[in-house]
């Protein structure tokens, strides 16, 4: 066990190494721990860059000779799939004869556990780690049976970016609370991540007889979220639970110093009211309230008067429109940090408009840019905003001394376009809530205080397991 000062050793488990949301926090806290001196690497199901210490989980390498056979006749039939008629059928044929317990799982509905490599996470690295740190496991690559196992060998950490641990197949259960008791008879089975048949009931009662031979902690964004792990089968295996916000890097998120100067460099117009909305396929992103946002864009285009307005959306590629007067700019997922940073800068306004949402980073990066928020009030996002009181709801009780944005009802653009041209039309209160944001999350959510925080939990959390083996 290493002392209380001495560097850890850190494996992180993630769907991808590059990506948004869940992924992103992975690899903030990957970077932050690097800079403190620790061992931070990560296993991933997908890598897409090229940092040695990220490893791929080695799900295909432990497959047979059969398997890889037919997953190179898969491969090598997709760039023609669409030009030569009947293809998709054998290359159909060689997905099943490659992995025909997957595809038996799948058709039958059933979220599929056949991923080999899971139980190899802790060979992975040259030197064991310290402790496993685990992201979001689903999106087919990890194995949910091996959690017993891999508590057992080395602390294991599990952070919450959504309700799936707990759901019989969805990130978020947008109605009911079949999730307590058991799920079954599903309302919406194309929910991500979707499912071909109603196996709801089976896939809870698999993860329930899990965790009832696991130990580990968890952690969560939001007490939103953590407030319904409490209520669901998880629980028995969670040995500790905590909030501990994300957090985001304020040297690269902050307000700029010539807003004026950063819309020059994006092509933006430099007198025109910006509002911007980010996110990754924002049109087919099921959890995010696109209808919503248009409608909100048009009612504020309609009322806004002779003042040019523009709305960005980062995240999506398409040609520009125009709704009512409004100039849509559709602008392609930004991979630089300091990129999406200027659009946050360059705007007067972030709208965030979703049906589910447990703390997205979003709003915290907006907020960090000194970018006042109107967001529906929806998961873990109220926890995020000190919503401004002159706006009648329940959700906003902060005076404009403190204020972050607004909170609005889920679906209500009315009220978001209210509020949206409130903000407008009032410089003065604006630019108090732009302090405000900047510094408030200076003060709760930097990546420093979130890195901190969990390096002192895993410190905890590995003194707990020391104990426990040399009892046992």
């Amino acid at each position: 066990m290493p002392a209380e000062t001495d560097p850890l050793r850190i494996l992180q488990v993630s769907t991808y190494d590059v990506g948004g949301g869940a992924e992103r926090i992975a690899a903030q806290l990957m970077a932050y721990y690097r800079t403190q001196g620790h061992t931070a690497e990560m296993a991933v199901g997908i890598k897409r860059a090229d940092d040695p210490g990220t490893y791929l989980i080695p799900n295909a390498a432990l497959r047979g000779p059969w398997t890889r056979f037919w997953w190179r006749v898969y491969e090598r039939m997709g760039p023609v799939s669409h030009r030569v008629r009947g293809v998709w059928r054998v290359r159909r044929l060689a997905e099943y004869l490659a992995e025909p317990g997957i595809t038996l799982d799948r058709a039958r509905g059933i979220q599929t556990m056949r991923y080999p490599g899971t139980r190899r996470l802790l060979d992975l690295p040259l030197q064991p780690p310290d402790i496993l740190h685990a992201h979001n496991l689903h999106i087919d690559y990890f194995d949910l049976r091996q959690l017993p196992h891999l508590s057992r060998k080395r602390p294991l950490l599990i952070t919450l970016h959504d309700m799936w641990l707990f759901t019989g197949h969805c990130a978020h259960a947008l109605k009911g609370d079949w999730w307590k008791t058991g799920c079954a008879h599903c309302p919406d089975l194309a929910l991500y991540p979707p499912i071909r048949r109603d196996a709801t009931a089976i896939n809870w009662a698999r993860k329930r007889g899990i965790y009832a031979q696991s130990r580990f902690a968890i952690a969560a964004p939001s007490h939103w979220l953590l407030d319904r792990a409490r209520q669901s089968m998880l629980m028995p295996a969670v040995t500790e639970a905590r909030v501990i916000p994300n957090g985001v890097d304020v040297d690269t998120f902050r307000p700029a110093n010539d807003a004026r100067a950063v819309r020059e460099a994006l092509g933006l117009p430099p007198d025109a009211a910006i509002l911007l909305f980010t996110a990754l396929g924002i049109r087919t992103n099921v959890w995010k309230d696109y209808a919503t946002l248009e409608a909100a864009v048009r009612q504020i285009a309609a009322r806004i008067g002779d003042r040019p307005l523009v709305f960005v959306v980062l995240g999506e590629s398409g040609e520009d429109e125009t709704w009512d007067g409004a100039a849509v700019r559709y602008v392609p997922f930004q991979r630089d940090p300091a990129v999406v940073a200027q659009y946050y800068q360059a705007a007067d306004l972030y709208l965030h408009a979703a049906y589910a949402d447990t703390f997205p980073n979003t709003v915290l990066e907006a907020l960090a840019c000194g970018t006042p928020v109107v967001a529906t009030a929806v998961g873990g996002i109220p926890e995020q905003i000190r919503g401004l009181a002159r706006f009648d709801s329940g959700w906003n009780t902060s005076d404009p001394a403190e204020a972050t944005g607004v909170l609005v009802g889920p679906g209500d653009a009315p009220a978001m376009a209210e509020a949206a041209l409130a903000l407008l039309a009032d410089e003065p209160l604006r630019r108090q809530l732009s302090e405000n944001a900047a510094r408030d999350v200076r003060a709760r959510f930097s990546l420093k205080q979130q890195g901190e925080t969990y390096l002192a939990f895993y410190r905890e959390l590995i003194a707990r397991h020391a104990a426990e083996t040399q009892r046992a």
